[in-house]
């Protein structure tokens, strides 16, 4: 998987996703770097964490930020982690409360002085804890519109890590892009219950096929290599995954972390509460996610629909459905 999020020429990237960035940056420049920890609870090669461990390696490299992080911290050390770089002096720590929403909430409590800013299922607290969610369903959605015209069989398929908000959220968008543009699709689904294991996502991939999907949507990093190994088309989510699959991955439901990166370094270091949800930087119409696709795997018209589909959605003009039940 790469960690650069790199795009194929072949791919369009929208300019938002990039603007998203730029926009923010001179201002976030004219402070002073601040220390920043990323406490990753799975390996940053995992697609989420490579998000986030990207754009802040980049605003370190900018001189934005000093960046320090551990990956790979289970639920019950994650409390640990957090409160040893908020004793180390971190200003602003980045991470994930999903499995632990409780235990981050209590030891943000504890450190008033130091500013959290966490994925999370749930809602803000205080002063001090900020949330933001993984939305990146505008880009599942178009992608959905791409595979509804491509598939033969008329069965696609979603791996999902487990029917957690954000993840439904993407699942259901995908699956509204299909129906959109092909009512009759039928939609298979299944969560491996883990965020990060490729081999269970291939299995539940292959499993997919066998049952007659021939394209499948990966929210989780292993989904590609079921299609690979059968000959189909997959799409990717939250990173493009494109270069490693070639052949197979023709889509990608992208996501961008520093738009939302730098508006919570932009508030610590203005001496503003982070107390508040930083999701919407993440839309595609803020420039934060986007769809990549490889131009001529889907039929002319289905790409020409989806384009302005896209541009209704960066005007306003259309609001992907974010639907939060755990999809059947």
């Amino acid at each position: 998987m790469t960690r650069d999020l790199m795009m194929s020429r072949r791919n369009v990237l929208a300019s938002g996703l990039v603007l998203g960035v730029s926009a923010l940056a001179p201002a976030v420049r004219a402070s002073a770097p601040i220390k920043v920890a990323g406490v990753h609870a799975s390996p940053v090669e995992n697609a989420w964490n490579s998000v986030l461990h990207k754009a802040l390696q980049d605003a370190a490299a900018e001189g934005v930020i000093e960046y320090v992080f551990s990956e790979g911290i289970s639920g019950t050390d994650y409390p640990r982690a957090m409160r040893e770089y908020a004793e180390q002096g971190a200003k602003l720590i980045i991470g994930e409360a999903y499995a632990v929403e409780k235990q981050a909430r209590e030891v943000a409590a504890d450190y008033p002085e130091t500013a959290f800013v966490l994925g999370s299922s749930g809602k803000e607290s205080g002063d001090n804890f900020g949330v933001f969610g993984t939305w990146n369903h505008d880009g599942a959605y178009l992608a959905g519109m791409l595979a509804g015209k491509m598939t033969k069989s008329n069965v696609v398929g979603s791996v999902g890590a487990m029917p957690i908000p954000e993840v439904n959220m993407l699942i259901n968008a995908f699956a509204a892009g299909v129906k959109a543009v092909n009512p009759d699709a039928k939609h298979l689904v299944t969560f491996i219950g883990t965020f990060f294991d490729p081999p269970k996502a291939r299995e539940a991939g292959l499993a997919q096929i066998d049952a007659g999907a021939d394209i499948l949507f990966g929210e989780r990093i292993g989904t590609a290599d079921a299609a690979k190994e059968r000959g189909l088309k997959s799409v990717g989510s939250l990173i493009d995954y494109t270069p490693r699959y070639p052949d197979t991955v023709f889509a990608n439901a992208l996501w961008g972390f520093r738009p939302i990166l730098n508006a919570a370094i932009a508030d610590v270091s203005a001496g503003k509460p982070v107390g508040k949800d930083y999701t919407a930087f993440g839309l595609l119409k803020e420039g934060g996610s986007d769809v990549a696709y490889v131009k001529g795997v889907a039929p002319a018209d289905a790409e020409a629909a989806m384009e302005a589909k896209r541009a209704e959605i960066k005007s306003g003009a259309f609001e992907v459905p974010r639907i939060t039940d755990e999809p059947k």
